[in-house]
């Protein structure tokens, strides 16, 4: 019970911050280009009560890897539909990309931090949560950004895709949405790719910009995941 405590001190505000600010990003960048949706229905708020879906919070907090409510947004409302779209896509995974960089220069600040502070000073326990927390930060979006750019749909990478291809293409493209996550789900769970593939990439990214302090994101995802 009291690891479960930890990891949910952990993990929460991270977490949340992560999916909220996807979503509200999506939102936001349509109703620059035209789609007031989001905006009317209330979505453009860092409430994540307003975002969070019941499932995907508890993935979320049992596997490292959860989603929230996607944000309405009607193409028909857009400017130039298919080119804006591209942008709206790309809005998401963009903010989980400013969060990772957020949460290395933070981790940075705190590890130089605690590194500067005398053994056993009083500081050292307020401190080091939040370093915790900012080497979650830096892996959970940078798996939130690159899983959402992958080129199926419904993910962002795969609305991005229909929107640079031509219409020919966009329309086989879009036809194959509804089975979309179908085939996430059987190319996670059924095939090797996870582990042989994205798992890597996530790790090789991770790595570079955690820089010298990758060593404190790797015993957190232990801390968190397999103690």
């Amino acid at each position: 019970m009291e690891h479960i405590l930890l990891k949910i001190s952990i993990m929460l505000v991270p977490a949340l911050l992560a999916v909220t600010l996807h979503e509200v990003a999506h939102g936001f960048i349509a109703d620059k280009f035209g789609d007031p949706t989001a905006r009317l229905l209330g979505r453009l708020t860092l409430n994540p009560i307003k975002h969070l879906d019941p499932i995907g919070t508890i993935a979320l907090l049992v596997f490292g890897f959860g989603w929230a409510r996607p944000v309405p947004v009607n193409p028909n409302n857009l400017r130039r539909a298919q080119k804006d779209m591209i942008w709206v896509s790309l809005a998401g995974p963009s903010a989980n990309l400013l969060l990772a960089l957020f949460s290395a220069l933070l981790l940075r600040v705190v590890v130089y931090t605690a590194a500067m502070l005398p053994e056993g000073s009083q500081i050292l326990p307020m401190i080091n949560p939040i370093g915790l927390m900012a080497a979650f930060g830096l892996y959970i979006n940078i798996i939130l950004c690159l899983f959402n750019l992958l080129p199926i749909p419904p993910l962002d990478g795969g609305r991005v895709l229909m929107g640079v291809l031509p219409e020919k293409q966009s329309q086989m493209l879009r036809r194959i949405e509804p089975f979309g996550m179908l085939l996430i789900v059987f190319l996670i769970f059924g095939t090797s790719i996870w582990k042989t593939t994205f798992g890597p990439v996530v790790h090789h990214v991770v790595s570079i910009m955690a820089g010298p302090h990758m060593d404190v994101v790797e015993q957190t995802m232990r801390l968190l995941f397999y103690r």
